[in-house]
């Protein structure tokens, strides 16, 4: 039998809504949804795989962005078996550009785990979707609810951000231990009835209403039930404190291209950031030895017929001065790329090699036109972009 509050005492004594208020808040809501829900291919159906590969691309990417990726991905692996079995070197370039490729890898772990402990069918209970690869709790709760209709909040930064200002929850919402207030309170006002589609309107009215600046409060639809709206402290909600800024790395690119028109790739090591993927060669230096770089080799900059002329044999950075190649005098323009808790500081260097030297195991000579054929990350995209406009 469905939980609900229909018997007031099941509520907590502090509680500020009474049961009757608990489902008039549902009803409205919901109301809206169905009327102002935005029309997404993963919302066709409820299927669970649909839900799972959508709720893991829309993790730090914008909805705009993940629609084309999506209908790829869906086209290229439409089932948890064919995901399971797919090339992972095929997988990370349908996932090339959306970033945070650990996504990808774990996608298909889990797939791995679905078809051998599961037997090939997405788990239907949140005690068994949380032991997936790559699940936590906010996925473990839209797939739940959205798929198998489980009362199961889904708490993301636009549900905590929607439900500290209904509430005036003063709980900093970037401190794991907050999760256990915003899930309590998740739990107390979700619908029973239609949960999944209560955890998305929380979605779209966080992402489209109730924004981090300036909410639109006038077009809210729950505007008579929040707390801060009646206070007038929309913007003091929610609480969080700052971000850590990322820390600076700094790195040495080598653009080499051989004789036969053919650049050296280097492959990334299998653990770690942009494991497995495809860049020119780096190699990270102190910041001081950057500086340093980036002040020498300013010179001139070169046009097509000056190319060759704007190269010498007998100076070289120092950083490559062990290679048989010929360095441009100057570096390109420094390209920047910021990771979640890095940021990377690269400074690329164009060379031409004068004749064949050895190359570690994870290199590779390979033409500009067989490019698409590797997993590029963004960074990589941005040296060949610097290195065209140069």
């Amino acid at each position: 039998m469905k939980k609900t509050f229909e018997d007031s005492s099941k509520l907590p004594k502090d509680f500020e809504w009474s049961s009757t208020e608990i489902q008039q808040f549902q009803k409205d809501f919901l109301m809206w949804y169905q009327q102002e829900k935005r029309n997404l291919p993963w919302r066709i159906n409820t299927d669970p795989y649909r839900v799972w590969i959508s709720e893991i691309m829309l993790q730090q990417t914008r909805v705009d962005t993940v629609i084309d990726y999506y209908y790829r991905f869906m086209e290229k692996f439409p089932t948890i078996q064919a995901l399971a079995e797919a090339d992972q070197a095929e997988l990370l370039k349908t996932w090339e550009g959306l970033g945070y490729y650990s996504r990808a890898r774990n996608l298909q772990s889990a797939a791995q785990q679905i078809m051998a402990e599961f037997a090939g069918e997405m788990p239907q209970t949140a005690a068994e979707i949380v032991t997936l690869k790559g699940i936590g709790p906010y996925t473990t709760g839209a797939i739940a609810s959205i798929a198998f209709n489980l009362p199961e909040p889904a708490i993301d930064g636009n549900v905590m951000r929607v439900v500290s200002r209904l509430f005036c929850l003063s709980e900093d919402i970037s401190k794991p231990s907050s999760r256990k207030v915003f899930d309590e309170k998740m739990r107390l006002i979700i619908s029973y009835e239609a949960p999944g589609d209560f955890n998305q309107a929380l979605m779209d009215l966080g992402s489209a209403i109730c924004t981090p600046k300036k909410p639109d409060c006038q077009s809210c639809p729950i505007q008579k039930y929040c707390r801060a709206y009646a206070t007038q402290q929309q913007e003091n909600f929610p609480v969080k404190s700052k971000k850590i800024k990322p820390k600076d790395v700094f790195l040495v690119a080598g653009i080499i291209e051989n004789q036969a028109g053919e650049y050296l790739l280097a492959q990334r090591p299998a653990e770690g950031l942009i494991a497995n993927m495809w860049t020119f060669p780096m190699i990270e230096v102190s910041q001081e030895f950057f500086k340093e770089l980036q002040e020498k080799w300013q010179g001139p900059k070169a046009n097509d017929k000056q190319l060759t002329l704007d190269l010498v044999a007998e100076e070289s950075p120092a950083i490559f001065s062990n290679l048989p190649v010929v360095w441009q005098k100057r570096h390109f323009s420094e390209v920047t790329h910021v990771y979640s808790h890095l940021k990377w500081h690269v400074l690329p260097f164009y060379g031409r090699a004068l004749k064949n030297f050895p190359m570690q195991g994870n290199e590779m000579w390979v033409n500009q036109e067989a490019f698409p054929d590797f997993v590029f990350p963004k960074v990589q995209h941005k040296l060949i972009e610097s290195w065209k406009k140069s």
